[in-house]
């Protein structure tokens, strides 16, 4: 069965990747609405999230619509990630437009060095990893859990490769990423936006508490690199743009500050891109999970607690 199941994904992407972009995007909204109506359960989510984030705000008509856009939206950019991947750094340039990069050039100054960027599931999120000719200097990185079956997950992993960013295992590869950032100035990005379990902190998030992933944070304060964050924005069919926010603090009056208050500035930045955008965000996540929430913030990011 999952031989199958690759052989079906491999002669799908390689359909996709066939067609032209904007037929893809499409074919994808078309896609997105198509789950729209026949996946209840994450219809559900959707307007559950939308409606405890902007219930105050926004009639239970728009709100509806608003889910189904982002229904539209995911299903666009699903398609077109796995076109974009094979898609030449020219090309991508054509559709991929990268500002504030000039923030990260200017604090790391002449001397190359390393930084932590806090990303999210926002539009074509497959497409930081092809946001290089932003911070040309610097190689990216990035982590990601495995999927559970491995010939789906090879195809993926080789889809991704193609784009040059360096991809480590979460779980098993804390080690490796270590190594990358010891022999070379590295991006290191950090999907941060979704549910972290219940070893994440307690964190509001769109006016409700939910469990957030210190990751970034701690990696920050553990090897003294200055922290952004990035989104990537929808700004036409098939066409994106990343913009890299303001540095988020990791010292105050010579001091670290606490992951807490790092971690809070970091979902205060995402709330910011959400509300901008709402159709733009991945709102079939249940990011509002009930469930016990762990203070040891060390703990949810699977590196060494920074030093004293």
């Amino acid at each position: 069965m999952e031989t199958l199941l690759y052989l079906a994904a491999r002669a799908l992407i390689a359909l996709v990747q066939a067609l032209p972009l904007r037929w893809v995007a499409r074919l994808g909204r078309l896609g997105g609405g198509l789950a729209w109506a026949l996946d209840g359960r994450h219809r559900r989510v959707a307007i559950g999230n939308l409606t405890h984030a902007f219930g105050g705000e926004k009639s239970p008509a728009e709100i509806r619509a608003l889910a189904r856009e982002n229904f539209r939206r995911i299903g666009e950019n699903f398609a077109c990630a796995a076109r974009t991947a094979a898609m030449s750094a020219d090309e991508v340039r054509g559709v991929l437009s990268v500002s504030g990069g000039e923030k990260i050039l200017r604090r790391l100054g002449p001397q190359p060095g390393s930084c932590v960027v806090a990303i999210g599931h926002f539009g074509n999120f497959e497409l930081y990893a092809r946001a290089n000719q932003g911070v040309p200097r610097l190689q990216f990185a990035t982590t990601y859990r495995a999927l559970r079956q491995p010939a789906l997950n090879r195809l993926l992993q080789q889809l991704r490769e193609r784009s040059g960013c360096l991809y480590f295992e979460r779980r098993t590869e804390s080690a490796a990423l270590k190594e990358a950032l010891a022999r070379r100035p590295v991006m290191v990005g950090f999907l941060a936006d979704q549910h972290a379990g219940d070893r994440g902190l307690r964190l509001p998030f769109l006016g409700r508490d939910g469990s957030t992933t210190a990751a970034p944070a701690v990696f920050a304060l553990r090897y003294g690199l200055p922290l952004f964050t990035a989104v990537c924005y929808r700004v036409g069919l098939a066409r994106w743009q990343i913009e890299v926010g303001d540095e988020i603090p990791t010292h105050a009056t010579g001091q670290p500050r606490s992951v807490e208050a790092i971690s809070l500035d970091m979902n205060r930045a995402f709330e910011v891109a959400v509300r901008r955008d709402p159709a733009n965000w991945f709102w079939v996540h249940r990011r509002w999970k009930p469930g016990k929430f762990r203070h040891d913030a060390t703990a949810s990011a699977g590196v060494e607690p920074p030093p004293p």
